[in-house]
């Protein structure tokens, strides 16, 4: 566990006015559609932090940051795997190639995306509804 939960002005100096800007707009977007438990963590050899959506146990995603980078997990079983090879066609080119290099384990695809924007984030909200249905009303506008 962490000692000390980083603020605002700790995490802009660690990644930057504009990543943090990102990372923001990902977690209102996470928190728009689900109810979840948020734990920040050290981000173990390559990250500096992390920071874990969670309910009943089960991750649902986690953000990491270390300089002037961020990261965006997601990890799919088998059957979350079967899920978006049959609807691989509706993302894009982009994590289509990311899904494709990231290598399979016996628990799953631990795929990391480093988002420098929000391009990405309709495809990270499918990503999210195959681990779990949002369990809020959804309000939010994708950016």
């Amino acid at each position: 566990m962490l000692d000390k939960i980083p603020n605002e002005k700790e995490m802009i100096a660690l990644i930057g006015q504009s990543l943090y800007d990102v990372w923001k707009k990902l977690c209102v977007l996470i928190e728009e559609r689900y109810d979840m438990d948020c734990l920040w963590d050290k981000g173990g050899k390559t990250w500096i932090y992390e920071y874990k959506y969670r309910r009943g146990g089960k991750t649902l995603c986690a953000l990491y940051a270390r300089d002037n980078c961020i990261g965006f997990m997601v990890i799919l079983g088998k059957e979350e795997r079967n899920k978006f090879e049959r609807d691989r066609s509706n993302y894009s080119k982009e994590v289509q190639t990311i899904y494709d290099k990231t290598q399979t384990y016996h628990d799953g695809k631990w795929i990391m995306f480093k988002p420098t924007d929000t391009s990405l984030f309709n495809d990270f909200v499918a990503l999210l509804s195959i681990k779990r249905k949002p369990n809020r009303n959804e309000t939010a506008v994708i950016l």
